[in-house]
């Protein structure tokens, strides 16, 4: 196989020591039914609060599919951004560890690999509680509203796409608004999408770090990226 059967697939890592061994054994499992050769990269990032780092260096010595990178910078988008610029793979993923499934990455990378050139993102159909759902209602309507997107759960990972569509692959946010720029990055770059349906609230381990002031600066970081570089066409 050439490098561009390779898979990346990114993982960012903060405060996760003590279930992230556990995710790795369970997606390296599932992965092998996609008979194609993966590498998980696990990025740990910002100060340290627990042996997260160490841990994942473990599993990097064990295991020749995995890679670490760490930095001292937070962020989601930061730690997206590190693991797809380190990625040998011709077809990348990035997703949220602690609450997505290895059925639910297997699935995702499948139907990237049955449908090249597109994208394939989740669009999770359920939500822990009352005010998930209405928060994330409201944020994805704003969004749909500001940046005329047609997808639904503009948050929702995996995120699958070929190494080609460069854009996606050279994001600029740090923070968690880089996935609304992903899909504003689709929306203008025309990348046709497909949404798989996810349904599982299942998390490995630890608790969400969404609260009511991240979902606050999410609407108004919404708000600014609109006034800064308006709306695709």
């Amino acid at each position: 196989m050439s490098a561009n059967d390779l898979v990346s697939v990114v993982l960012p890592v903060y405060g996760q020591a003590g279930f992230i061994a556990a995710v790795v054994e369970e997606y390296g499992a599932a992965l092998e039914n996609l008979r194609r050769p993966y590498e998980l990269l696990l990025v740990v990032n910002g100060r340290p609060v627990d042996d997260s780092l160490e841990v994942c260096r473990g599993l990097e010595r064990s295991q020749a599919s995995v890679r670490t990178l760490a930095t001292e910078r937070g962020g989601w988008g930061w730690a997206v951004r590190q693991g797809l610029a380190a990625a040998r793979g011709g077809l990348l993923c990035y997703t949220n560890s602690a609450r997505t499934t290895a059925e639910d990455l297997v699935l995702h990378l499948m139907c990237a690999v049955a449908f090249p050139g597109r994208v394939i993102k989740a669009n999770r159909k359920i939500r822990d509680n009352a005010f998930r759902r209405l928060g994330s209602l409201a944020y994805n309507i704003q969004c749909r509203a500001l940046f005329d997107l047609p997808w639904w759960d503009i948050n929702g990972t995996p995120k699958v796409f070929p190494r080609s569509f460069g854009p996606l692959v050279a994001l600029s946010r740090d923070d968690d608004l880089i996935d609304l720029e992903f899909s504003i990055v689709c929306r203008r770059e025309h990348y046709p999408m497909l949404e798989i349906p996810a349904f599982s609230t299942r998390r490995h381990g630890g608790a969400s770090t969404t609260g009511v002031a991240s979902a606050v600066r999410l609407y108004a970081g919404a708000f600014r990226m609109r006034r800064e570089i308006g709306r695709p066409r």
